[in-house]
């Protein structure tokens, strides 16, 4: 059993920020990638940032310059930093881990409860 906790969604005015957080815990033998997505209403999911188990990362092009990820693999856990909110980032935000399970050879991916951002005045 595989746990993705997410946290840090909100309330917050167009060219603020927020700090999303999502910490994994259960049967892991390890982590290869996380991400953060989000889908919007009647959208299908589309990838926000992903980082390796390395710490190279990658963006989507409407986020590149505002949102950061980053992990703490002591942790389990993936940040989203996400600075210049626009009102076009109002959705539901998903992270993911693809995760090996103790005794396996392949990885498997898992999923958060998601958390709603809202950026409004």
């Amino acid at each position: 059993q595989v746990q993705l906790v997410e946290s840090g969604g909100g309330l917050v005015q167009p060219g603020g920020s927020l700090r999303l957080s999502c910490a994994a815990s259960g049967s892991i033998f390890s982590i290869n990638a996380m991400a953060w997505y989000r889908q919007a209403p009647g959208k299908q999911r589309e990838l926000v940032a992903a980082i390796t188990s390395a710490g190279s990362t990658n963006y989507a092009d409407s986020v590149k310059g505002r949102f950061t990820i980053s992990r703490d693999n002591a942790k389990n856990t993936v940040y989203l930093q996400m600075n210049s909110l626009k009102p076009e980032d109002t959705t539901v935000y998903y992270c993911s881990a693809d995760i090996i399970p103790p005794n396996a050879r392949v990885t498997r991916r898992y999923w958060g409860q998601g958390t709603q951002v809202t950026v409004s005045s």
